[in-house]
């Protein structure tokens, strides 16, 4: 409560503490998610989210930026209940939802951005205005050269051309079509010999040139053996990314990374669940009584977007953390984990005339001393 108190009110000082300010009510955080929906403040908002990151891998990586990073985009169901603006129901998910675009890097954790965009649009539909503009955000913090990686909904003409406009290596995984199985079929058959216990793998170079493509690219044929089944296998990926810096097994291996991006993502809806609630509703009353005129709505899917991007803010301080008491404890920490054990713990707040104590309880309080010093250190590092 305190610490809400002191987000939402316009007092200086220690004024909103005082026992008499009561506690934030609903119609408070409402005006306070209108005011940073504003374009101005939800572009801070969002340069913001990325920043946290960045500081977070300065701090790692002794005040410099990286050589390299991997940006895993992917996007995201939220599901939704009722009316909110642009919430739409999407066959693919059986659900009414939002489905916003993430962005990510699954060797660290981070997450760098979120765009939120209507329930039943295509999973790449405006992919290539935000990968490019994560790219150069990353690029000016976090790195000095930045790959992507994507999923079988993304790849088109259009993404691959602007990618390769600038520079940026990507590798994706590629829907199969007739196409694609007539390039694969001399390579869909076992080699002779007994079938070894364990399944086998291959992989197979190809080139390629889609009706929508402006030129030929590197395809790289993944086979492989399932368990109980006499047919084999196959999927495709498409990259940029030549075969003498990456061969076909190591490619495979770099895009399965991305797995732990989607396990990132399933943290920050299990531990936070951002709750895009927002609706396009007039205001009947403002501070108790009927307005003169009528007021107008609120941008109620931008006040969700601020939302979604507040509930990245709080995934990455919270993953700040994790990291400092992995380091500190030795041991691996989940975000749940830091909720439970080192979130939830009691705490007292003494205010005074020019400060505010908060004095924590003693069985979280060893926790705080080890991960407190570590998000101060991101105040520092700055670009």
């Amino acid at each position: 409560d305190p610490a809400m108190r002191l987000a939402v009110s316009s007092s200086a000082g220690l004024t909103p503490l005082a026992d008499d300010a009561g506690l934030a009510s609903q119609p408070t955080l409402s005006r306070c998610a209108a005011m940073l929906a504003r374009p101005a403040n939800l572009k801070v908002l969002r340069e913001a989210t990325l920043e946290l990151a960045g500081r977070n891998l300065r701090v790692e990586n002794g005040g410099a930026r990286r050589d390299r990073i991997t940006l895993d985009v992917d996007s995201l169901p939220i599901e939704v209940h009722g009316h909110q603006a642009k919430a739409e129901w999407n066959g693919h998910y059986g659900a009414r939802i939002y489905h916003p675009l993430v962005t990510s890097i699954a060797e660290t954790g981070d997450m760098l951005d979120a765009r939120l965009r209507p329930g039943n649009v295509g999973t790449a539909d405006g992919a290539l205005d935000v990968i490019l503009d994560v790219v150069d955000r990353a690029t000016a913090s976090l790195c000095k050269i930045t790959h992507v990686r994507i999923d079988a909904g993304f790849p088109s003409g259009a993404l691959m051309a602007g990618l390769d406009g600038r520079g940026v290596h990507y590798v994706a995984r590629l829907r199969a079509n007739a196409a694609l199985d007539r390039l694969a079929a001399p390579h869909m058959k076992r080699p002779p010999g007994r079938r070894p216990m364990e399944p086998r793998m291959w992989t197979h170079e190809l080139t390629h040139q889609a009706s929508s493509w402006d030129e030929p690219r590197r395809v790289v044929l993944v086979v492989k053996e399932r368990p109980d089944d006499l047919l084999l296998d196959r999927f495709f990926l498409v990259t940029s990314i030549s075969r003498f810096q990456m061969n076909g097994q190591a490619l495979l291996d770099y895009y399965r990374q991305r797995g732990k991006a989607e396990g990132h993502m399933g943290e920050l809806m299990d531990v936070l669940n951002p709750a895009l609630s927002s609706t396009n509703r007039a205001k009947s009353h403002v501070r108790g009584k009927k307005p003169k005129t009528a007021a107008p709505a609120v941008d109620a899917f931008a006040c969700n977007e601020v939302r979604l991007l507040i509930a990245m803010l709080a995934y990455q301080i919270m993953h700040v953390a994790r990291r400092a008491m992995a380091r500190a404890t030795e041991t691996a920490w989940s975000l749940r984990r830091l909720r439970e054990r080192v979130l939830r713990g009691g705490a007292r707040l003494v205010t005074s005339a020019r400060r505010a104590t908060l004095i924590l309880a003693g069985a979280v309080a060893p926790f705080w001393a080890a991960i407190w010093p570590q998000i101060q250190i991101l105040r520092g590092a700055s670009p």
